[in-house]
């Protein structure tokens, strides 16, 4: 089965690609909902209380996110120490759906992961394409405000994030999403239509 990872920084338009390739009937994993999953059990839960305090969690009980973001992104230490807890059961998790749709017989899966750095030391180390959504940062900041998230909060995870340079240099290949949502698309289905007659 293919593994075909997208790539992109906040508000690149990632989901946007994505969707094309679901559309067209390729399952999908979006790496970002798989760790949301992951702070709801309770393992993760206790250590991520224990390292950064009782005061992330919400009125229900759960991680509230963006109390878990201010501190996790406080600092490049802090997001480490984020990750330690975080990345080893997000890939456990992720494997097993790579698994099961692999029994389930598809070509292909999509993989959505905004938090990817490269490929060696990444669940993309087996990608089979990287496929990179790219968008000047003004423009990038505007979408994922608009799509509610607070600018201050928009920009620090950029800042965490890779360079648009390192995202071409680790990518098979590359979409500029500069335009409107069906220019990306089209381009996107023109990409895809010529390479699933490889699977």
């Amino acid at each position: 089965m293919k593994k075909l990872f997208v790539i992109g920084g906040m508000g690149a338009g990632k989901s946007t690609a994505r969707k094309v390739l679901t559309e067209d009937g390729v399952p999908a994993i979006d790496l970002d909902k798989v760790g949301h999953d992951v702070l709801r059990w309770d393992t993760v839960k206790d250590e991520l209380v224990e390292t950064f305090g009782a005061d992330i969690l919400g009125d229900d009980g759960q991680i509230s996110r963006p109390a878990l973001a201010e501190k996790a992104f406080a600092s490049p230490a802090e997001t480490r120490k984020l990750n330690r807890i975080t990345l080893p059961r997000i890939e456990g998790a992720f494997t097993d759906q790579v698994d099961e749709l692999e029994r389930q017989g598809h070509k292909a899966v999509v993989v959505e992961y905004s938090v990817f750095k490269n490929r060696q030391t990444s669940l993309a180390y087996d990608a089979d394409v990287v496929i990179a959504v790219l968008a000047p940062i003004d423009l990038r900041i505007q979408r994922a405000v608009a799509s509610g998230w607070e600018e201050g909060d928009v920009r620090r995870r950029i800042a965490q994030q890779i360079t648009d340079a390192d995202r071409i240099e680790a990518a098979d290949v590359v979409f500029n999403n500069d335009g409107t949502p069906d220019e990306i698309r089209n381009q996107v289905l023109v990409w895809w239509n010529d390479y699933k007659k490889t699977l």
